[in-house]
């Protein structure tokens, strides 16, 4: 590791450099929502970027004439995004734009390469990424400050290893290899998710038929059918809550002691149930359990949904299409507690046309496929996830060095 060079950005962005490597700089605006138009220019916030990606689609926009009177923050295709206010240290790579440019919020430094012979951008993101550098990013963030904060200028001492730039370019491609892996299996699933939703729509919402009698949810699903009760055999569980399921995605489950746990964890599922939070139902906190741990506990913000005689995919998209959440939310909207909130007989109450056994049990079988594959890929996409997370690291500081080759990179130890 002779060759590789310990050095701060200052050392990479200095102004007395005759050829600067990398070029940083803040976002520069702080448009009010007048500014804000459908579409044009995209306007990048620190909330845009999750989990290495820029929403470009969700975010805000800014007209072309108003970005042409902004003197920087304009950030160009294959620049390295990093945020240094309020959340500090979330990542990104410029993904090939619509457009000439995004203009970013103050929240963001953008890190453009000079000097590709010296620096690899996707080698500088990864870097950034690092469990290390992230504390120190951490560390230097403005302690005495409510939200965290790190200037330009003090980012300059932040710290960079550089390997020689072939090595830099092997690094970037092994790990980019297994996220190219992961996006793929996320896209797949998103495919699969909306065939399922365009399916239940055309079916059993555009193909409706005058005959389909009313029924209501309660004759065909048990609501918090099970509770941890003295019985129950776990001392540690896996408890979720409200604020880490949205729209079938998980974002975290706790590990923690049953003697340890909240209050509200209590509620016990099987394979299949429906969990739907009662409270703010707009705010999609929903998903169906698919091969859940045996120690699993939700909170008691769910309800759980586990069906009796209906197949459960079409109670969840039943439950979760766009319609059903406008009118859940309505209900919620008339409680009489704190927040708007569901009670589990509102959920129960729920009237639909039964379109028959037969129908239902075809779309069960369809989706049901869609649903072992989507569940197939989760897998696999936590697999490479925990793989490349436990690579970033060794990677970067040299403990697992990789050979550079033209046509094949080698891993060695």
């Amino acid at each position: 590791m002779s060759e590789w060079e310990f050095l701060q950005i200052k050392d990479l962005v200095s102004d007395g450099s005759l050829e600067k490597p990398l070029d940083g700089n803040h976002g520069g605006i702080h448009p009010k929502g007048e500014d804000f138009v459908t579409s044009g220019i995209p306007f990048v916030m620190a909330s845009d970027i999750n989990n290495s990606q820029i929403d470009l689609v969700g975010c805000k926009f800014i007209s072309t004439q108003q970005s042409l009177s902004l003197r920087k923050g304009f950030a160009k295709t294959g620049d390295v995004l990093l945020t240094h206010k309020a959340t500090l240290g979330r990542t990104a790579l410029v993904p090939p734009l619509k457009t000439d440019f995004i203009i970013l919020t103050p929240q963001v430094t953008y890190y453009r390469i000079k000097n590709k012979c010296r620096i690899n951008n996707h080698y500088l993101k990864y870097y950034f990424d690092t469990p290390d550098f992230q504390q120190t990013l951490a560390n230097h963030g403005d302690a005495g400050s409510t939200r965290a904060y790190i200037g330009i200028t003090a980012q300059h001492d932040l710290p960079v290893i550089l390997p020689p730039i072939n090595e830099q370019k092997a690094i970037a491609s092994v790990l980019s290899s297994l996220d190219e892996k992961i996006d793929l299996f996320h896209r797949q699933n998103k495919t699969l998710e909306s065939m399922a939703e365009a399916l239940f729509r055309q079916w059993f919402i555009e193909e409706v038929q005058d005959e389909w009698p009313e029924t209501s949810l309660d004759q065909y699903v048990e609501l918090n059918k099970s509770s941890i009760s003295k019985k129950y055999g776990f001392k540690e569980i896996q408890y979720l809550d409200t604020g880490s399921l949205t729209r079938g995605k998980i974002s975290e489950l706790q590990t923690m002691l049953l003697s340890e746990a909240p209050s509200r964890a209590k509620r016990l599922v099987s394979e299949f149930d429906i969990i739907i939070s009662t409270v703010r139902p707009d705010q999609c906190h929903y998903g169906i359990c698919i091969n859940p741990p045996l120690n699993l506990v939700v909170s008691t913000g769910f309800c759980v949904i586990s069906s009796k005689s209906i197949s459960p995919f079409f109670i969840y998209y039943l439950l979760t299409s766009e319609d059903m959440t406008e009118y859940l939310h309505s209900i919620a909207e008339g409680s009489t507690s704190t927040y708007p909130s569901l009670k589990p007989e509102d959920i129960g109450n729920v009237p639909f046309l039964y379109p028959g056994e037969e129908k239902i049990n075809h779309f069960h079988n369809i989706v049901g496929s869609y649903w072992s594959k989507i569940h197939s890929n989760h897998n696999k996409i936590k697999t490479l996830e925990k793989l490349r997370d436990t690579l970033l690291p060794k990677l970067m500081s040299g403990e697992v060095r990789v050979q550079y080759a033209e046509e094949a990179i080698e891993t060695v130890e």
